[in-house]
């Protein structure tokens, strides 16, 4: 699938484009210097789960890397409703995104004009049924959560993501689903786009999110765990933990919830806990 070649509208800069139509120049700075931040949300039934929260975090995340937002978050969800309806979609992923443009190339970006697109499209889970079924496997990288005050650890900002794709290609040149990254004290952290939960005797435990960003579906399994009375703990997880573990599972606007079936050379069963907080999200984004 090429993302440029598509039928369809996007949202851009305050107007409805035609798809293929909706470009940036190639001395953008969002494009030399990762001046960029973006959201990944998905509708059901006509309904954008956690629409205020997503776009809080997305202007939260243009302020923390300096970068100021035109829009409130009020018109963000106003603009996300417009091109859902334009496209005619009412179960769908949106990706909104802002960058510093053109008008302006250097480190210094004092002039550069904030752009910001929405595009929105069918996609189905991220993970196969069959994969969710029987849990994706994970392959621990080489590379690091960096420490909170060497980078903008709660921005979602693109800069974040090339130790991600790295490292998921690296996991997948291996047979393997996805990466597990540890932090910058070899603690776990999450996935490459996913935060990471696991159950041993009955128990949760997800990693602190000193260092990773603090997932909005991660926050809401939280919740439901709370809600059927699941013990929960946020806490520090060592790799040797982590292998004693009963259940280990993903979560995500894009991984919704996802069972883990292998770190490394260590298997775990898709179980019970697992599915009944699985079963709670596909009912509360549904309902």
């Amino acid at each position: 699938m090429d993302f440029s070649d598509r039928d369809g509208l996007i949202w851009f800069d305050g107007e409805i484009v035609e798809w293929r139509e909706a470009k940036v120049h190639v001395l953008t700075h969002g494009l030399h210097y990762a001046s960029s931040v973006f959201e990944g949300e998905r509708t059901y039934n006509g309904k954008i789960f956690k629409m205020q929260e997503h776009s809080e975090r997305f202007i939260h995340s243009a302020n923390l890397i300096d970068m100021p937002m035109p829009m409130s978050a009020e018109e963000l969800n106003k603009a996300k409703m417009e091109i859902l309806e334009a496209n005619k979609l009412t179960d769908a992923y949106l990706r909104p995104v802002a960058w510093r443009g053109s008008e302006e190339l250097g480190i210094s970006a004092q002039k550069t004009k904030t752009h910001i697109a929405i595009a929105c499209w069918e996609w189905p889970s991220y993970f196969t049924e069959e994969a969710r079924e029987k849990g994706i496997s994970l392959k621990t990288s080489k590379w690091r959560a960096p420490m909170p005050d060497t980078a903008v650890t709660a921005s979602k900002t693109a800069g974040l993501y090339a130790t991600h794709t790295m490292s998921k290609h690296a996991a997948e040149a291996e047979g393997y689903t996805d990466s597990l990254m540890l932090d910058y004290r070899g603690l776990v952290a999450e996935a490459t786009g996913a935060n990471i939960f696991m159950i041993k005797d009955g128990k949760i435990k997800t990693p602190d999110p000193d260092c990773f960003l603090n997932g909005l579906t991660r926050q809401t399994l939280i919740q439901l765990a709370n809600d059927n009375n699941i013990p929960l703990e946020v806490c520090q997880i060592t790799p040797e933990e982590l292998k004693e573990a009963d259940e280990v599972f993903l979560t995500g606007t894009a991984a919704e919830v996802t069972a883990v079936g292998k770190i490394d050379d260590t298997s775990y069963a898709v179980g019970p806990i697992t599915r009944q907080l699985r079963d709670a999200y596909e009912s509360l984004v549904r309902a």
